[in-house]
């Protein structure tokens, strides 16, 4: 399934490496599903996310922390995701929260940074099922209330099943692209 300068820019936010240790899984699945190496890496605390222009297919990764608040790189960068240039982009989008802990903001993160950039005129995929959690309140469901916007990892409380979520939600995005 080769490419040729077909690349994915892979945007994260990481503070105690749960969503970096994702984004890692993320590339080495995609990587393997296209035969070569695509996915290109960008911690935000230092990458400017202006370096996102250099990609027509994006995925951001982000954590819900406390009582649904932005990860700390994502809110120190809010401001410059507002301005980003994403029409006409490609935008797969993955969160992680904890489901038991915070029920009532599962993945609120997620559905923020979700809604400052549908306005940007972006092709949003990988909208993920929310059959097989356990919470209360999230901003991250679509319209329908039975997808989020995009994948959804609880490392604290069903770390066992992100493997297996990851590499369906790649196969999810070869077939979206």
């Amino acid at each position: 399934m080769t490419h040729g300068n077909f690349r994915i820019g892979l945007f994260y936010g990481s503070t105690t490496c749960y969503t970096e240790m994702a984004a890692e899984k993320i590339k080495a699945s995609l990587d393997a599903l296209f035969e070569e190496d695509v996915v290109h890496l960008h911690n935000i605390k230092d990458t400017p996310l202006s370096d996102t222009t250099h990609y027509d297919v994006l995925i951001f990764g982000i954590s819900t922390w406390d009582f649904g608040e932005l990860q700390e790189d994502w809110e120190s960068h809010w401001d410059d995701v507002a301005t980003l240039d994403l029409n006409g982009k490609t935008i797969a989008l993955y969160g992680l929260g904890d489901q038991m802990g915070y029920a009532e903001w599962f993945q609120d993160a997620l559905g923020m940074l979700h809604d400052l950039i549908l306005p940007a005129g972006c092709r949003i995929i990988g909208a993920w099922p929310n059959q097989g959690y356990e919470f209360s309140a999230s901003k991250a469901l679509t319209a329908d209330q039975q997808h989020f916007v995009g994948l959804s990892l609880d490392d604290e409380n069903q770390y066992d099943l992100t493997d297996q979520r990851i590499a369906q939600w790649c196969h999810q995005l070869v077939d979206e692209l």
